[in-house]
């Protein structure tokens, strides 16, 4: 499922991001008790810090996230997704004062914070991960449509060459294309020869695995955008054969067609005003007498 934010009417911890810079005055502004646990917990607000306050039952209350200082790398997005990863099941809403693109960016991180690559694994009963209710004033919509987008990337790279040849790189962009409603045309085999597309050919022509240009149009109003990404799904290096070290990276030589198709999906997601067009020329460059 693409990520999504928490429903806002679901009951949500309140999550503080705490700086580092100016942190005593912090403090000294917060209840005894508070202060004393802080205290007592060592929590400073250095970056990747967290601290679970607890209410009299020995509910949380609300949580402290280290933001660390201004110009502490560890900023940003990572710091609030390292805390999404941390805290577990349970839903939160964010408690910061932070410039909207920095808020945006948090956001963003922890939409992206759960994301794993577990196609091959077997599917048990994960618990879910920690979830934001959608700060106030961000596009919640526009960032869930980038999170998804990059959740598709990451999925069409990390899939192995086996099961992500050219005829299931074009089935994951049919799959994009139902659910927006884009329109796909496909020239596959010795078409590309007679649409006057030899060289997409002559690199994908000694695999049994037939090569392919794959075309997605989507939109009818607006500038036209065109977006062209390589899907060399795997490349031996044909006659000129790749050493091992280099076959290893090899699975990701689609990574162009992910990335464009990653993009599309955010495009089309947050409803753009444009008329969208992308080219993958998706083959896998094989070892044959007839390769190139």
């Amino acid at each position: 499922m693409p990520p999504r934010f928490a429903d806002p009417d679901l009951r949500a911890i309140p999550l503080r991001l705490v700086p580092s810079d100016g942190f005593d005055d912090w403090l000294a502004a917060q209840d005894g008790p508070e202060r004393d646990w802080i205290a007592a917990n060592d929590f400073r607000g250095r970056a990747g810090q967290i601290l679970r306050l607890p209410a009299p039952d020995l509910s949380v209350a609300r949580v402290l996230v280290g933001w660390g200082n201004a110009n502490d790398h560890k900023r940003g997005r990572f710091a609030l997704a390292r805390a999404a990863a941390a805290l577990g099941h349970g839903t939160y809403a964010l408690d910061a004062d932070l410039p909207a693109d920095a808020m945006q960016e948090a956001a963003l991180g922890w939409l992206l914070s759960d994301y794993r690559f577990d196609r091959y694994k077997p599917q048990t009963d994960r618990q879910g991960p920690a979830a934001l209710r959608a700060p106030r004033g961000i596009d919640a919509a526009r960032l869930e449509a980038i999170a998804a987008g990059e959740v598709l990337i990451r999925d069409l790279i990390n899939t192995p060459a086996n099961d992500m040849g050219p005829a299931e790189l074009e089935d994951a962009v049919r799959d994009l294309a139902r659910t927006f409603g884009a329109a796909v045309t496909v020239t596959k085999g010795d078409d590309l020869g007679k649409a006057n597309l030899p060289l997409i050919h002559a690199v994908g022509r000694a695999s049994t695995r037939a090569p392919r240009l794959i075309e997605v149009e989507w939109g009818t109003d607006g500038p036209l955008v065109t977006l062209v990404g390589k899907g060399v799904c795997f490349d031996t290096g044909g006659l000129n054969l790749k050493p091992g070290g280099s076959m290893g990276l090899m699975k990701k030589d689609m990574g162009g067609a992910a990335t464009v198709l990653g993009l599309a999906r955010m495009i089309m997601g947050a409803g753009l005003g444009l008329r969208l067009r992308v080219l993958i020329p998706a083959v896998e460059n094989a070892v044959a007498g007839n390769a190139f």
